[in-house]
């Protein structure tokens, strides 16, 4: 199956590139950066070391999406509309790793998921969708004696807190205590903030060094305390996840699915 990345000559970009590169049944259909991109007019392949793969990097989102039967975007939230008008408009399935996107453009993925197959996930890691699995089955567990706080840390060069994937837990945890996330979380707490609420669903955010994502889940009790950490030391993690979710995706009805489906976590049993 043909796959195109867009921003691929960005951190998580070349590190899909690669994967699809050299993963069988996958052919790389090219990949895009913006008009002052260095890399522009560069074969793929020789940008990222490997042997030249006859692909040149271009500006040409549109045609990226004509020739691939999936594309895949790490990139920003303001660039994914555009991706989505173009995946509705070619009929090509998105694998959806961007984050930070405000209500509306949230709200404009669901519509187009009602004509187009995509998966979006906070966090294409196979052991951190387990430990969403783990935070919400942990937390509808235990009861609101046991305050739940979520942290994370990453890279100095990432420009959006909470993460993607710590917000994700969040949601998990709130999901398993079946409330509404935007009800109960707390962010940044400075100053003389008071009393800590009995229910509430705490972040923490730090950034520093090129720490590539450490994300702990705490549950707090009166005496006793329960951490579910999860640590990744390469992105390959994330890229890897993502080019398997491509493949997935492949005769998949329209539709929004998440990595719990790929991974088949949402099966019925």
């Amino acid at each position: 199956m043909k796959i195109g990345v867009v921003g691929c000559a960005g951190r998580m970009g070349k590190n899909l590139a690669k994967d699809i590169l050299k993963t069988k049944g996958c052919e790389f259909s090219g990949g895009t950066e913006g008009p002052k991109n260095t890399a522009l007019g560069e074969d793929m392949g020789l940008y990222l070391g490997l042997p030249e793969c006859g692909k040149v990097i271009t500006e040409d989102t549109e045609g990226l999406f004509i020739s691939s039967d999936v594309v895949i975007d790490f990139t920003l939230p303001k660039l994914t509309v555009n991706h989505l008008k173009l995946a509705q408009k070619y009929n090509t399935s998105l694998i959806l790793g961007t984050t930070g996107h405000d209500e509306n453009e949230l709200f404009f993925i669901e519509e187009v998921a009602k004509n187009v197959a995509i998966v979006k996930a906070m966090n294409f890691s196979i052991g951190v969708n387990a430990l969403f699995a783990l935070t919400e089955q942990l937390s509808g567990l235990l009861d609101n004696s046991f305050d739940v706080e979520i942290f994370e840390m990453h890279h100095k060069h990432k420009v959006d807190a909470p993460s993607g994937t710590a917000i994700a837990l969040g949601e998990a945890a709130a999901k398993g205590r079946s409330v509404d996330l935007n009800d109960v979380c707390v962010r940044g707490r400075d100053g003389i903030t008071g009393a800590r609420k009995q229910g509430e669903i705490g972040f923490t955010s730090l950034r520093g060094g090129e720490v590539v994502g450490d994300h702990s889940v705490i549950f707090a009790g009166e005496s006793e305390r329960i951490e579910l950490t999860h640590k990744a030391s390469s992105r390959g993690i994330f890229s890897q996840g993502a080019v398997f979710a491509a493949q997935w995706i492949k005769g998949q009805t329209p539709g929004l699915y998440s990595m719990l489906d790929v991974l088949g976590f949402n099966k019925d049993p």
